[in-house]
């Protein structure tokens, strides 16, 4: 460890003869009580949690704290071998190739990194569009409130493994072919803790830790899409042995509008709009997802089927300033001639005749119970010519 540093007896807050149970206890508190995911807004929390699972390395390490105590630090400074027997030596040279004595390894009941975790978070597409804050359940394990992680009832502290000795692990010698070896595993009785439970606690059955559903609240920024990973940083499962937790992945699933279709960021909407305006242009308003009814205009001699584009009005893209744009799919709303006025069925008739269009006419029960002269006299011109 190149620098300097606090010692690290002080650091965890133990004496220099503590065994290795009472380093560990310590090592637990502290963590606990120093931990960044408790104390958010303190800036040295994140430095002083390093520097606990830096002392812990060294003092629940045997061969480290010895070198430690010895020199006042546990780097092998200058012997690529130092610290080390040769039957370590021996095992770290050919180990790779014979399967597993000696060679690099690390201790069981060291500090670990906690397992990431991923869940689905289904939103609308109006949350996608203007972000949103959600609470959601987590289901991860955490220490037990009653033996606080130790994993024996209150009054029973664990004592040390009489295997191993709190090492963790054990060293059983080998005779192989090219002499003696060492074959290093994980301690059968404590299974690496270096502990044993005498009494287990009667909330977690021993564990340390209870499976939970912890509420956290998840800010969800505007432009996110189905499939869109959003990483809570400490939110995954706690570390072993006071290691930092894991990470949670949201993997997000914005469910189908009735009104609008998602591409990419653009959105696609269909509007109906009336024969006339079709044919003659003009201005029109239409909803959006989330500014209200804008104005669009509509071009002259618009036909069914044609798009229209409005700038600006689509989805915003995600961690950007700018917007897509909406796409307008026309379709024209043509009345039928049975529900039309005499009026108006008089001059969409006058249009046909004046652009020479053929037009199917039917008589109504005003025809027939009257007569229509106007219609007679046409009848009656058209034969004469």
């Amino acid at each position: 460890m190149a620098g300097t540093h606090r010692d690290y007896y002080e650091v965890l807050g133990v004496a220099r003869d503590a065994t290795t149970v009472e380093i560990k206890r310590a090592f637990r508190l502290k963590v606990r009580d120093c931990h960044p995911d408790t104390h958010p807004d303190d800036p040295e929390a994140e430095q002083k949690y390093k520097e606990i699972n830096e002392a812990f390395s060294v003092l629940g390490n045997q061969e480290k704290r010895q070198r430690y105590d010895r020199f006042g630090t546990a780097d092998d400074t200058g012997n690529p071998f130092a610290g080390a027997g040769p039957e370590d030596i021996f095992g770290d040279l050919f180990g790779s190739m014979f399967g597993g004595f000696g060679g690099p390894r690390s201790r069981p009941n060291a500090p670990a990194r906690g397992s990431d975790l991923q869940m689905v978070l289904s939103i609308t597409l109006e949350e996608a569009a203007t972000g949103v804050a959600k609470r959601v359940a987590i289901p991860r394990w955490e220490p037990c409130d009653h033996c606080h992680g130790s994993g024996s009832e209150p009054g029973h502290e664990p004592r040390e493994c009489p295997t191993c000795h709190g090492a963790g692990e054990v060293r059983t010698r080998v005779r192989t072919l090219f002499g003696d070896t060492l074959s290093v595993s994980t301690c059968p009785t404590c299974g690496g803790r270096g502990t044993v439970v005498e009494k287990a606690c009667t909330e977690c059955g021993g564990e340390g830790r209870i499976h939970r559903r912890r509420e956290q609240e998840i800010k969800i920024q505007p432009g996110v899409d189905t499939g869109t990973r959003l990483r809570v940083p400490g939110a995954g499962e706690l570390g072993a042995n006071g290691g930092p937790p894991g990470d949670l992945y949201i993997v997000m699933q914005v469910r189908d509008h009735p009104l609008f279709q998602r591409d990419g960021n653009d959105l696609h909407r269909t509007v109906s709009i009336p024969f006339p305006l079709a044919v003659m242009g003009g201005p029109s308003t239409v909803g959006t997802l989330i500014d209200g009814d804008v104005s669009f205009d509509i071009p002259e001699g618009t036909a069914p089927g044609q798009t229209i584009r409005v700038k600006g009005k689509g989805m915003p893209r995600l961690r950007g300033s700018s917007r897509g744009d909406l796409f307008l799919h026309v379709t024209v709303d043509v009345p039928k001639g049975s529900v039309l006025s005499e009026r108006a069925a008089e001059l969409v008739k006058q249009l046909a005749e004046e652009m020479d269009v053929a037009t199917g006419e039917k008589e109504g029960l005003f025809d027939k119970l009257f007569g229509n002269k106007k219609t007679a006299a046409k009848k009656k011109s058209a034969k004469k010519k």
